[in-house]
């Protein structure tokens, strides 16, 4: 959530600043309220004081003067109990819209309205050149009997799947690296809740902005949600609490399945595991002070980056456009795999910096003076997140990058210690 008095101290730079992103609905109703609710607040405080000053009057007045008062005193009472209501009505709007506006883009950020305009920042690998023709992870995946959408269809609708054999084992094998890889190099590893309440998903920027997008339970008590990501629950773990700065950064990763309508997206990438409802994914989640948001951006597309090149994947590293950041970012930068059934890079990873957007809504600060902690000054912390990885679209990319002429897939060596001997998916091993 974007800061109240920036807004109100800098409005037509925030405005222009935000118009990097394309038109933002809202922002002009916005600067309305804010300044129809500053006149009230006047309004408010000069009839309090003059309630104030004619109440104490009273002390030496005489019976008539009282009389002669009272309409007056009731008069302003009735005023101020209804600008008061008014006020809590402004506050309310104003809130829903703040909740309504994106993130305000680095200025380092590219200029530009798509994903057609984002920028190249580097290739890692080259793509691997076929000598006969390739097949995509679906027919690869089902050959050999790895994947079972028809049934999955049949107990759950639509993009869902069941991995069998030794496809469930390479699945098992890529969560167990991601986890031992990011534990060695520092991150705590986490195990979070899967299921989370409404101000959880409004903290992260998941609510109200994409309820459309998000599964929701429909509890007698309160709504609900099944977690997107795990970036969710993670984010919120130190929601309402403040942090000392020697503390900082911190570094948590977490596996999750993540649940998505994907309501936006029918017909998009819906052939086999690239857009599911239901998948899992390897999350690395980071609280920083501002000055080191940059550093630890660039630490985790490392990382993401070093796990595809040990996997023996092509990619490519992408700064994304404004007009292509999402919703609570600041500034993103997306690893794009080689698939060669498709003939393009996709995206397999998202890093990104949210400043202080996401702890403003969940109250996740930190003190600077830790020395004097009744004295010290209280700052909120900048959050990161990103991808390192899905465990579907990065077995997309071993069956396809992997394959052999007779159908068979290879897999990378990293995964052999976790793969029980097993070093090649084919249809007899299961």
């Amino acid at each position: 959530m974007l800061d109240i008095k920036l807004i109100e101290k800098k409005g037509k730079e925030i405005g222009e600043k935000l118009a990097r992103r394309g038109k933002i609905v809202g922002l002009s109703q916005l600067f309305k309220l804010i300044k129809a609710r500053k006149n009230l607040v006047l309004q408010l405080q000069s009839d309090q004081q003059i309630l104030n000053i004619e109440s104490k009057s009273l002390c030496n007045a005489t019976s008539i003067e009282i009389g002669q008062k009272r309409t007056l005193l009731r008069t302003l009472s009735r005023c101020i109990k209804k600008n008061e209501e008014k006020q809590r009505d402004f506050n309310r709007r104003i809130q829903n819209l703040l909740l309504s506006l994106p993130n305000i883009p680095l200025d380092e950020v590219p200029a530009g309205n798509s994903e057609k305009e984002n920028q190249e920042i580097k290739r890692v690998n080259k793509p691997r050149i076929f000598n006969f023709k390739v097949k995509d992870h679906v027919e690869l995946g089902e050959s050999i009997d790895g994947f079972d959408f028809k049934r999955a269809a049949k107990i759950s609708g639509s993009r869902f799947v069941f991995l069998r054999g030794s496809m469930a084992k390479l699945n098992r094998a890529l969560l167990n690296y991601f986890l031992e890889f990011h534990s060695n190099f520092g991150d705590e590893e986490m195990v979070p809740p899967f299921i989370v309440c409404e101000n959880t998903m409004i903290a992260t920027g998941h609510l109200p902005k994409f309820k459309k997008d998000v599964f929701e339970i429909n509890h007698v008590e309160k709504p609900y949600y099944l977690i997107p990501t795990a970036e969710v629950p993670l984010t919120n773990y130190y929601a309402y609490e403040i942090l000392d700065s020697t503390q900082l950064p911190l570094r948590l990763c977490a596996y999750s399945p993540c649940f998505r309508s994907e309501a936006g997206a029918a017909g998009k990438d819906t052939r086999g595991l690239i857009r599911q409802h239901q998948f899992e994914k390897v999350e690395m989640v980071r609280f920083v002070k501002p000055k080191q948001a940059i550093t630890e951006l660039n630490l985790m597309v490392e990382r993401a980056s070093k796990i595809l090149s040990e996997l023996g994947l092509a990619h490519r590293i992408v700064s994304l456009c404004a007009g292509d950041l999402g919703f609570s970012a600041q500034k993103t930068i997306d690893i794009e795999v080689w698939l060669p059934s498709q003939n393009i890079y996709k995206e397999i990873s998202s890093c990104s910096i949210f400043g202080d957007f996401q702890a403003r809504r969940a109250k996740i600060r930190y003190r600077k003076n830790i020395a004097n902690k009744k004295k010290g000054k209280v700052d909120f912390v900048a959050t990161l997140n990103g991808s390192a990885l899905p465990l579907g679209r990065t077995l997309v990319a071993i069956l396809e990058n992997h394959q052999n002429i007779d159908g068979s897939v290879n897999i990378p060596k990293v995964l052999w210690p976790f793969m029980g001997g097993l070093k090649k998916l084919n249809k007899q091993i299961i």
